[in-house]
């Protein structure tokens, strides 16, 4: 189990940061933790659901979950996500593969990132 040393929320920018150790740092977009969130809303019971519009989305709070995870807590209302901290280091580590399959599957849908950008708009 890899556990970060340090966790920052930056709301501002918009993410989170994470350290493990010296000389590993990654920052993590929110809408990428909540278009990739480990819920059952997300997840669909083994059936993945893909996330649209979610490019505006904040980090508006992020809360221990016992000693092994966090709850992060999003502008839109999605709070039922446990982020284990293996969860967490593997989005950081496959952030690159994982953001370009999740872009992939939004192209192949016909679908945004955008919650403006209807399907119709994107086609014309």
């Amino acid at each position: 189990m890899r556990i970060p040393t340090a966790i920052k929320l930056r709301k501002a920018s918009k993410t989170l940061e994470l350290e493990y150790g010296s000389e590993q740092r990654y920052v993590l977009t929110a809408e990428f933790l909540r278009v990739h969130s480990p819920s059952a809303e997300v997840q669909g019971h083994g059936n993945p659901i893909l996330q649209t519009g979610k490019i505006n989305v904040a980090l508006e709070g992020i809360e221990p979950a016992g000693q092994y995870a966090l709850k992060l807590i999003f502008s839109d209302g999605h709070d039922s996500g446990l982020y284990t901290w293996d969860y967490l280091h593997h989005l950081a580590v496959d952030h690159q593969q994982l953001w370009a399959d999740y872009l992939n599957a939004l192209a192949t849908a016909g679908k945004s990132r955008d919650p403006d950008i209807s399907p119709v708009k994107m086609m014309l």
